[in-house]
């Protein structure tokens, strides 16, 4: 598996990737959030041109996963992971996120379904713990009621954090 920064081509994969990986939502009765549009052009263009959207292809050469990122109050916080379903539980997925955690040198922070288990309960396996409210900086908030807005409240979410290595 090959993890590299995300190139103008490799743009218009990331919404096919995002869509089919959606879809595992539909089978737990969360079909809003599998009709959820993924991100335009232009915001993938963002993220690509601040260095903040990563591929990993299986060396063909396509993406058959992505990782968007971005600064949110000196972390770097994980807007958006996403592996197409014929490459999941391969350890892609962990494999964007440790490279990040190098690239980074931060803590990491992502928010996330409480209860989905490939959500809050496998990042708590790869060392993310859930922040308490008195932990969850301006910028996550402000993330938080993004998602509201947008209907992702209708089902627990929560805010993580992962310390840098050596840390606790």
């Amino acid at each position: 598996m090959f993890i590299r920064l995300a190139t103008v081509a490799d743009l218009a994969e990331i919404p096919r990737i995002e869509l089919a990986a959606g879809e595992l939502f539909r089978r737990i009765a969360m079909a809003e959030v599998a009709a959820h549009e993924p991100p335009s052009p232009e915001v993938l263009e963002g993220y690509r041109e601040h260095g903040n959207a990563w591929v990993a292809d299986n060396g063909t050469g396509r993406p058959v996963a992505f990782l968007l990122h971005e600064d949110v109050d000196g972390a770097a916080h994980i807007e958006q992971v996403s592996v197409h379903p014929d490459a999941a539980r391969q350890g892609v997925g962990r494999a964007l996120i440790e490279d990040l955690a190098r690239r980074a040198g931060t803590a990491l922070t992502l928010t996330t379904f409480a209860d989905v288990p490939w959500n809050a309960p496998y990042y708590a396996r790869l060392g993310f713990r859930t922040l308490t409210a008195d932990e969850v900086t301006g910028g996550l908030r402000e993330i938080r009621r993004a998602e509201a807005d947008m209907g992702l409240d209708a089902w627990p979410r929560i805010c993580m954090r992962r310390e840098p290595a050596g840390e606790v």
